[in-house]
């Protein structure tokens, strides 16, 4: 994006105020979630702890997507510190996020394939340890455009993510091929053991049945949203660079975004728990309709 000058006033993009808008929204939404799990003190097992996470990773990225628009119209950002801050802060948010939810997948999958010793082997310290794991990885892929990985010196190496080498990009979408692959993988396994068992459970445990078709449900749900909102960015990343379009490259970032939008949607506000810590908060009632039973990782 040029640079803004006190002779000239740049030409705002309806794309850039679509991400911004998009940011905002994405800031919200997990700012309430944030706060539901900051103030309930009966949502700290590790399933919370890793929603909290993604929502954590979520907001930093609506966050960033803000940031980035005052970057680009109000601030010279043809310094270099400015670009390298809001690239790599939106490189280290997002791809926490996408961690995020493979974490909770690999959750899930052991919640079910562990069944009976997945409360004494998961435990809060673990999970703690594994979202720490999750951020100093995504931190350090975010400083690397500052450590020397940008193309600021031979500009026929940038990205369609101008500073980001196109090398950069590539290794960052094919990273996110691979965790989408592993996904599946780990959702074709939930799939099996969970009708498995819904094939072994007896008529008056009709309920349990239920709630494992729909937990197979709420997955298929997660990673057919999770693929339609990065696939066409990740691949887009690999065959394209800075000399294509700029609007093909806003055409497959804004799903991209949307992900953070959806997220809190399907993990947070379709729990249960969650449910009933709004509703406290909002009118201090609780909904009769909304269930007593007590939640399973498996049902998130």
């Amino acid at each position: 994006m040029p640079a803004t000058t006190a002779g000239t006033v740049q030409e705002v993009s309806p794309w850039d105020i679509a991400l911004c808008v998009t940011g905002t929204l994405i800031s919200c939404e997990n700012a309430l979630v944030i706060a539901v799990l900051f103030y309930t003190p009966t949502l700290r097992a590790p399933m919370f702890i890793l929603i909290g996470s993604l929502a954590v990773s979520d907001l930093l990225a609506g966050l960033g997507l803000i940031l980035n628009f005052i970057f680009t119209y109000l601030i010279d950002n043809s310094v270099e510190f400015v670009t390298l801050l809001s690239v790599g802060f939106l490189i280290s948010a997002f791809s926490a996020s996408v961690f995020n939810i493979l974490a909770i997948t690999v959750d899930r999958y052991l919640s079910l394939y562990n069944a009976l010793t997945y409360h004494t082997e998961r435990t809060v310290t673990f999970t703690y340890m594994m979202v720490v794991f999750i951020w100093v990885t995504c931190v350090t892929l975010g400083l690397l455009p500052a450590l020397g990985w940008n193309c600021f010196k031979d500009q026929s190496t940038c990205s369609i993510c101008r500073p980001v080498t196109k090398n950069n990009a590539v290794a960052l979408a094919v990273t996110f091929l691979l965790v989408f692959a592993l996904m599946m993988q780990l959702y074709l396994q939930i799939c099996k053991i969970a009708f498995r068992h819904a094939q072994q459970i007896a008529v008056q445990h009709q309920f349990m049945a239920i709630s494992t078709t729909k937990g197979v449900s709420t997955l298929s749900a997660i990673l057919c949203a999770f693929g339609a909102c990065w696939l066409p960015f990740a691949m887009y990343s690999i065959v394209a660079d800075s000399s294509y379009p700029m609007i093909y490259t806003y055409a497959t970032v804004l799903p991209a975004t949307c992900c953070s939008v959806i997220n809190p949607v399907i993990y947070a506000f379709r729990n249960p728990d969650i449910q009933k810590s709004l509703w406290m908060a909002c009118c201090g009632c609780v909904p009769s309709n909304l269930s007593l039973r007590p939640r399973t990782s498996s049902d998130v």
